[in-house]
């Protein structure tokens, strides 16, 4: 991993240090998942799927795209295996989102499960495990 000092304009710097600490995260790992959003935003080999805006493609550190919840960085597939176990209103309590992201979350899944299947699996195999 590359080091690279960051000047920040004083508010900008206090309201990500603010959206940060709402996640549970550190300053440092909200900076680094909002421009890895962005930066995967421009260069994404597929475009959104416009019937889910919530959902976005976020390329990982291995360079494979992954639908994620837009500006939270959640993966879709996250809320897939948790779903296996608690119903989209304990899951929305669980990670801070609203019933209506989950309920986009898994529709965007069954629009696409042949493709999120496939990661899961891999996942439960020790394949490409990525978060």
């Amino acid at each position: 991993m590359t080091r690279y000092a960051l000047n920040l304009p004083d508010a900008l710097k206090r309201d990500a240090a603010l959206l940060a600490k709402e996640q549970g995260i550190s300053l440092n790992q909200f900076i680094l998942w909002s421009v890895a959003e962005k930066v995967g935003a421009h260069l994404q080999a597929e475009g959104d799927d416009s019937n889910f805006p919530s959902v976005t493609y976020r390329r990982g550190a291995s360079g494979v795209l992954s639908p994620v919840l837009r500006g939270m960085g959640i993966r879709v597939q996250t809320i897939v295996i948790a779903s296996e176990n608690i119903s989209p209103t304990e899951i929305a309590e669980d990670y801070d989102l609203t019933v209506a992201q989950v309920q986009e979350a898994l529709n965007f899944y069954r629009a696409h499960q042949a493709e999120i299947d496939a990661v899961i699996q891999a996942s439960r195999n020790g394949i490409g495990a990525e978060e």
